[in-house]
């Protein structure tokens, strides 16, 4: 019997999927402008600026939130830290992706959950790293001041556990879902000036 579909991650999919391609024809109608004359104007860059941002978002929701697919799915390193790098510039968190070799798309899945999960721990700032030794991945979060909110991180030890979860925070019930649903098992380490995951 085939396993029960996962419909929080269907609609993240074609949510992503359907938002694509208008931010992809916002960029490009902008770029038609500058090449008909209007030059490149500061106004004209923030909005260039704008739609790479949304759409590095957009493409990182997808993979974070949206279906998996099969086992032997693959992202390569490249269009992982084409991704990341994009989402990145300009923000307050740098996010360094060290595996070179192509990833099985259920686990980025978990390392962008992961990501976001740091990224709330870190309100001020600071850099992740991805690192895969042995086969086990490693993600690494240090910064500035953290902010622990021990029920959200309590979630990812305790599957019976339930919180009053924001929008801003609904990835720490989402990966741990995801954890249980891929059979895996996360080790957490928080210290004062780091954070890691591993699996």
């Amino acid at each position: 019997m085939s396993e029960k579909p996962d419909m929080t991650a269907l609609i993240g999919s074609r949510i992503c999927h359907d938002l694509i391609s208008p931010i992809g024809a916002i960029g490009n109608g902008v770029e038609l402008l500058m090449m008909d004359g209007l030059g490149k104007s500061p106004e004209l860059q923030l909005i260039l600026d704008s739609v790479a941002s949304a759409n590095a978002r957009v493409r990182f929701f997808r993979v974070a939130f949206g279906a998996a697919g099969p086992n032997d799915q693959k992202l390569s390193a490249g269009e992982i830290r084409d991704i990341l790098t994009t989402l990145g510039r300009g923000g307050r968190i740098r996010i360094d992706w060290k595996p070179d070799d192509p990833s099985a798309r259920r686990e980025v899945k978990l390392v962008f959950l992961m990501i976001l999960c740091l990224e709330s721990a870190l309100p001020f700032g600071g850099q992740i790293e991805i690192l895969r030794p042995d086969q086990r991945w490693v993600v690494r979060g240090a910064g500035g001041k953290q902010r622990i909110d021990a029920p959200l991180w309590n979630l990812l030890a305790d599957p019976t556990l339930t919180a009053d979860l924001a929008p801003a925070e609904v990835h720490f019930a989402i990966l741990r879902d995801e954890l249980s649903r891929q059979h895996r098992r996360l080790s957490t380490k928080i210290d004062t000036d780091e954070i890691s995951f591993s699996f």
